[in-house]
């Protein structure tokens, strides 16, 4: 690097110890540098961070700094933008509320940080704030941070926070988690959420002893140009019935692609109106009971993963011509049929459920809940969707097993629950196990 010219973009890779690059670069002009990026080999290379007088993008994620002195950091006033994710950091120090036109705050990945300092509802112009999910304590006077448009995660357990939220109308991603929520709560969720019309993204955990969202789904208004709405709790946080912005028109969500919430049941005509979302490529519904289904071909023309999972599941069934582009399939289903029909049938049609008629399919799993059945006829369902999902052109993996209501109960719940822990969704976790099974069967 020549020392004559000045540098305004500079990424730091690695260390060429033959070419002796293994001492800072001070000799390099730093008093024009915009942006710089370190990466782990090369942090013995970087120069004072006082000598980026200008500096307004500052790159140090997967870098060890717990024994660099970062106490220069604080003075670089014009920083827009400060990665520290994965650095090992044991805490936020206080002087983080100096850096006052900062827009980009990323300290993901250090576990060891608890909690953030009060001095960050002093960076006004904060637009982006991104933490490890653990570290989901909020300072009071988060409201004065007007910019805010993502924030990983907060944890709803203070009213006071709750209404300071609606502050921030410029809010377009973010993640709550309520311990207990409370009707109370609720009703200030439901108004802060009215205020954000910018709102893209949100996702609501409840770990607490609540019933259900009825607030939610019947007063809340989501903005046109909502995208992701994940509601997780499964037996905890539930709607009563479907959100009323999904019953009364559902063409208007022309932006929703990701739907996930509980139901206490989901009926047809349920079924029908989510059908209609023209945008929707994941839904994943949990619900107390379910009947009998037919997922109808003209409905979900975008969806590419499904997942349906139920208490007291009823059988379903796939038209001819649905789900054109569905890849991943996850079904806790029922085989509701007489058992004169099963003696009559000769081990016949009455098995299809009619996925083997899914053109784009990549996975499968898929339990059967027959315990008003035999062993032996649900032996056969599951022979028969074994046999499809073998012939199927694109030979997805499958994950397909028969098993009685209690004990599937309690399986699914383990597997869910350590999926929720590992991964924060319970298709993620399901999933997982898919793409496992997959892997062994193309080894196999």
């Amino acid at each position: 690097m020549s020392s004559q010219g000045n540098v305004r973009r500079l990424s730091l890779q690695k260390i060429i110890k033959e070419e002796h690059q293994d001492a800072p670069l001070e000799s390099v002009s730093m008093l024009q540098v915009r942006s710089i990026a370190t990466f782990e080999p090369a942090i013995g290379l970087m120069p004072r961070l006082s000598s980026f007088v200008v500096l307004r993008v500052l790159d140090l994620s997967t870098c060890a700094l717990v024994d660099h002195n970062l106490q220069g950091l604080w003075s670089l006033v014009h920083l827009r933008y400060l990665g520290l994710s994965d650095t090992g950091l044991c805490e936020l120090p206080e002087e983080v509320g100096k850096l006052q036109f900062l827009q980009v705050l990323d300290v993901t990945g250090n576990w060891r940080i608890r909690k953030l300092p009060s001095s960050v509802t002093k960076l006004r112009r904060l637009m982006c704030l991104l933490y490890k999910e653990r570290c989901t304590r909020l300072p009071g006077g988060i409201g004065s941070l007007t910019a805010m448009e993502e924030l990983s995660s907060i944890l709803g357990d203070s009213l006071s926070i709750v209404k300071e939220m609606g502050n921030m109308k410029r809010m377009r991603k973010f993640k709550i988690e309520f311990e207990h929520m409370s009707l109370e709560l609720e009703e200030a969720f439901v108004k802060s959420l009215g205020e954000m019309s910018n709102l893209q993204s949100v996702t609501i955990s409840i770990d607490g002893r609540y019933k259900m969202m009825d607030l939610l789904g019947e007063k809340w208004v989501p903005p046109q140009g909502l995208r992701e709405l994940k509601s997780r709790g499964g037996r905890v946080c539930r709607f009563s019935r479907l959100p009323a912005w999904i019953r009364e028109n559902p063409s208007q969500m022309s932006q929703l692609s990701w739907l996930e919430i509980g139901l206490t049941e989901v009926r047809q005509v349920d079924l029908r109106l989510l059908g209609r979302l023209p945008a929707l490529q994941i839904l994943l519904l949990e619900c107390l009971r379910q009947g009998p289904l037919l997922v109808e071909a003209d409905g979900f023309r975008c969806l590419t993963l499904f997942y349906l999972w139920s208490s007291s599941p009823g059988q379903v069934v796939f038209q001819p011509g649905a789900l054109p582009k569905v890849e991943r399939i996850a079904l806790h289903t029922g085989l509701s049929v007489a058992k004169e029909e099963v003696d009559g049938n000769n081990g016949g049609d009455w098995f299809d459920t009619g996925i083997g008629n899914l053109p784009s399919l990549r996975s499968v799993n898929v339990v059967f809940c027959t315990s008003l059945l035999r062993e032996e006829d649900a032996n056969k369902a599951t022979s028969a969707l074994v046999t499809t999902l073998r012939a199927h052109p694109n030979s997805p993996g499958y994950d397909v097993n028969v098993e009685g209501s209690v004990i599937i109960y309690w399986r699914i719940a383990v597997r869910l629950e350590s999926g929720r822990r590992r991964h924060g969704s319970t298709a993620l976790a399901i999933f997982l196990g898919i793409k496992k099974k997959k892997q062994k069967q193309e080894k196999n």
